[in-house]
């Protein structure tokens, strides 16, 4: 099933989300950039639901318990508060769930409450995997065509979303983004001195090292 789904995502980016990519690199920067819609592509097709951005602010353990709750928000909104459905998503049971949802202190009621729309919600999501991706090419775009493009990155994901099947980050990939995004800031801030960046994210030496050769880093 999840081959399928995989195979799935793959022609719809090929055949659906890079054409709309293409005309609207044309349109907003005057330029087809193929190494740019690549990257967006590779991007929506590793993160589907995980547009959150760590806390760089904080340690490891606290960093990625932040990160792991405002998933499980995103998660629980996008379900319109189902329980079952999210657990679907995050490839477990109710039971974990809802130790989940007592150990985040998340206030399902009031997600239930609030029922934000879940197409805002992945509207929301593709966005933000845009933006992510145009900031690596700040360096090489005319400001004022990336001021542009910015601008309208809303009604770009707009169309992607109308043609992108809802492939949602399960909790493990979710974390596996997180690692990977807090990690390689945390290493650039320390020039990439596993040593000093274990000490001071509260990470045993062994523990970054592992993450590290996982992630393949440097």
């Amino acid at each position: 099933m999840e081959n399928i789904e995989k195979t799935n995502l793959e022609l719809v980016l090929e055949n659906k989300i890079k054409p709309i990519l293409k005309d609207a690199t044309i349109k907003y920067l005057g330029v087809n950039i193929d190494k740019l819609n690549e990257d967006i592509s590779t991007k929506l097709s590793k993160q589907a639901t995980v547009d959150i951005k760590p806390d760089f602010s904080l340690k490891y353990k606290d960093a990625k318990k932040k990160y792991k709750k405002e998933y499980l928000e995103k998660v629980l909104k996008l379900k319109l508060g189902n329980i079952s459905e999210a657990a679907k998503v995050v490839h477990t049971d109710r039971r974990s769930i809802h130790r989940l949802i007592q150990d985040f202190h998340i206030d399902i009621k009031k997600i239930k409450h609030e029922l934000i729309k879940p197409y805002s919600i992945k509207v929301s999501t593709i966005n933000y995997a845009l933006e992510n991706t145009l900031d690596k090419y700040k360096e090489i775009i005319h400001p004022k065509k990336l001021e542009t493009m910015y601008k309208n990155l809303g009604l770009i994901a707009d169309d992607i979303v109308k043609e992108l099947p809802e492939t949602p980050a399960t909790l493990k990939e979710a974390e596996d983004e997180f690692d990977k995004e807090y990690l390689k800031q945390k290493l650039a801030d320390n020039n990439n001195n596993v040593a000093l960046t274990a000490k001071k994210i509260g990470l045993r030496y062994e523990t970054l090292h592992r993450k590290i050769k996982k992630f393949g880093f440097i």
